[in-house]
């Protein structure tokens, strides 16, 4: 079963641009089992994900700690921002869930290596639609140092880029399911890197909301 575990909708404020609706339609399409809608600092899509019984939902949010961005899975509820990586992860423990370092080598948002190893994640983000090759090689080079499990996703910010980047796991029934495969670290990372077309026109817009936040990661 392919899940893209790292989308984002229109209650990523100001960035993602696709309702609910349209994610989960374009997730059938791209033939997913499973998607996780991250949006950034809110839990909002899962009260619309919840009863959707078409793909299987994982509860998520990608969280903006000071010392970068972290994926939150099988939360039961909002994670605050602005706190360090390690009082994040231990929120996102209290609240049930699992925390993932996010594309941990892109430096606008990226934890960086040393926070990523040494912060306590349980895995590695090994491969992200909207990351360079190079970041990507990186990251999925971190895990397996680590020894971490690994997500994927298409960090898709419009419908139809969803399911431009997945993980392979066995065939589940429920979202508990899926969680305890990438767990278990029988996940298997697959999908396309950003281009260097898309590289500079990402780049530029990012960098310039980066300056607008004073150059802070949340």
């Amino acid at each position: 079963m392919k899940a893209d575990l790292h989308i984002h909708s229109v209650h990523s404020l100001n960035d993602g641009e696709s309702p609910i609706g349209d994610i989960v339609e374009a997730a059938l399409r791209a033939g997913l089992g499973c998607i996780a809608v991250t949006d950034h600092n809110s839990f909002e899509s899962w009260r619309e994900l919840s009863g959707e019984t078409r793909v299987i939902a994982v509860p998520g949010i990608e969280v903006s700690s000071r010392d970068g961005h972290i994926l939150a899975y099988g939360v039961d509820g909002d994670i605050p921002r602005g706190m360090s990586a390690e009082e994040t992860i231990a929120a996102i423990h209290e609240a049930g869930g699992v925390a993932f370092a996010a594309h941990p080598y892109r430096w606008w948002s990226g934890l960086g290596e040393e926070k990523a190893a040494n912060s306590g994640f349980d895995g590695i983000e090994a491969m992200n639609a909207r990351s360079t090759r190079s970041g990507n090689r990186r990251a999925a080079g971190l895990a397996a140092r680590l020894g971490k499990p690994v997500s994927a996703g298409s960090d898709a910010h419009r419908a139809d880029r969803v399911g431009k980047c997945y993980v392979d796991i066995p065939d589940a029934d429920t979202w508990q399911e899926v969680l305890a495969s990438i767990m278990a670290g029988k996940a298997a990372f697959r999908g396309e890197s950003r281009g260097a077309l898309e590289t500079l026109e990402y780049g530029f817009k990012s960098i310039t909301r980066w300056i607008r936040r004073g150059f802070s990661k949340t």
